[in-house]
């Protein structure tokens, strides 16, 4: 009899959380493990801000797929660009290009999530975004480039419009990049005699009236204050209206000289959800407290992807897509497959939410770890602390520690390493939004594979 085929789409926090689980869990032979992961590594993107600052490298945060110790698991470099549920089968382009067609019986999908965004004219063509490896060391590049160019140049107006930054998110992703750029900037002015520090300006906007309200108000006005004794202008009520090469314009009318504009609005489901017919809610697919989706055999979700039910809240509420809440999600996820192969009862997902955690650089961060509200050092501790303690392999830790003494000790170069120089990338060239199927081209594709054409 053949072993049943598991394929794992994504190797965010669930998908890579969900394989080691079925590593453990499984016994040799019980089943085949695939996993679809355009990279061989797990990122960890809450410390992405740090590393397009320049505190971490990008090697300490890309933690290695292939440190397992078990091995099971054959590792496809592709993304999923499509489901056929009834065919069971997914289309996946490799990283040459490729199409090729993973048949399964089980798939748990883990894709992720994309950067929000919306119809506003120039958004796609002059933002940046912030939800990828590369995009970090691309901003860290461009705005170190901004510095340079700056100096170089005797026209006021270019200096001026090449040292204002615009980072559009009041989230914790927004808030941290903003804070941490804006150290790095401060810091590398040091190193250009000829440019004004004072012609530095940071612009954190955000439609929401409130910055970081999941904090409360007392830790959000916390961070606000920072931001603004630092210089940065933060604008609430606020967004673009319209960007160019050389200017922002924001909804209240304000237009400034701006050569770069970092996009965090919030994230929305992989265009994958939507490659096949299912429920969704919010763009997210409609699982189970089981993550499993109704109407379709085989087939779990979960992580950014999904709206898993939160349990611990009840009233119809959903699980936030957060990093916590995707590896424990990964791991009920494996031990339900594990079920449903033994047929055995699944079990729900539950997990009441332990805290929050915003490193702001330095010595400032907010946090709120088990409803206890902390700012400053003992919060920056805390923040520190947890991401440290939730990175996966001990080759990671090492190297995250590392970088941090050296960074606290050292500081910066502001080395440019040359990425994408002479490419202006956009939003979709790093999270190949257009790559993805409709419901229909999928169907055309496995009804070619079936007939041999």
């Amino acid at each position: 009899m053949a072993r049943p085929r598991i394929l794992v789409v994504g190797a965010g926090f669930a998908g890579v959380e969900c394989v080691r689980r079925l590593e453990r869990g499984l016994i040799p032979g019980e089943a085949e493990i695939a996993l679809v992961a355009p990279f061989s590594y797990q990122l960890y993107l809450p410390l992405l801000p740090q590393v397009a600052a320049g505190v971490l490298t990008p090697q300490s945060v890309a933690i290695s797929l292939r440190r397992s110790q078990k091995h099971r698991t054959r590792i496809i470099p592709g993304g999923a660009i499509g489901v056929d549920p009834q065919a069971k089968i997914c289309v996946i382009r490799k990283i040459t290009d490729e199409i090729v067609y993973e048949p399964y019986d089980y798939i748990v999908l883990s894709p992720g999530s994309i950067t929000r965004t919306f119809d506003i004219p120039g958004l796609l063509d002059h933002g940046r975004g912030m939800k990828t490896l590369a995009e970090a060391a691309y901003v860290r590049d461009h705005v170190i480039a901004q510095l340079d160019l700056a100096d170089a140049s005797h026209d006021e107006q270019e200096r001026a419009s090449r040292l204002q930054f615009v980072v559009v998110g009041g989230g914790y992703a927004g808030t941290e990049t903003a804070a941490c750029l804006q150290r790095l900037t401060s810091s590398a002015i040091k190193r250009y005699p000829r440019l004004d520090p004072e012609l530095i300006k940071w612009h954190l906007i955000d439609i929401a009236p409130k910055l970081m309200p999941e904090l409360g108000d007392k830790l959000g006005s916390s961070a606000l204050e920072v931001l603004r004794a630092r210089g940065i202008e933060v604008s609430l009520g606020v967004s673009v209206a319209e960007a160019t090469a050389e200017t922002v314009t924001f909804t209240d009318g304000r237009v400034l000289p701006c050569r770069t504009l970092i996009w965090t609005a919030g994230v929305a489901a992989s265009p994958l959800v939507a490659t096949f017919d299912a429920e969704t809610v919010r763009g997210r697919l409609a699982v189970t407290a089981e993550m499993s989706l109704p109407g379709f055999d085989g087939i779990f979700a979960l992580g950014d992807c999904a709206a898993v039910p939160d349990l611990s809240k009840g009233d119809g509420a959903v699980c936030p897509p957060t990093a916590q809440h995707a590896m424990r999600q990964g791991r009920r996820a494996a031990d339900n497959l594990i079920a449903t192969l033994r047929n055995q009862p699944l079990k729900p997902y539950v997990h009441k939410d332990l805290g929050l955690v915003v490193d702001l650089g330095g010595k400032d961060a907010v946090s709120k770890p088990l409803g206890i509200e902390m700012h400053g050092i003992a919060a920056q501790a805390v923040a520190r602390g947890y991401h440290w303690s939730a990175l996966r392999t001990n080759v990671a830790k090492a190297r995250v520690m590392t970088n941090w003494v050296l960074n606290a000790v050292a500081g910066d170069d502001f080395v440019r390493t040359g990425f994408q120089s002479r490419n202006p990338a956009k939003l979709r060239d790093f999270e190949y939004t257009d790559a993805y199927l409709t419901p229909a081209q999928v169907r055309e594709h496995t009804a070619a594979l079936h007939t041999g054409t």
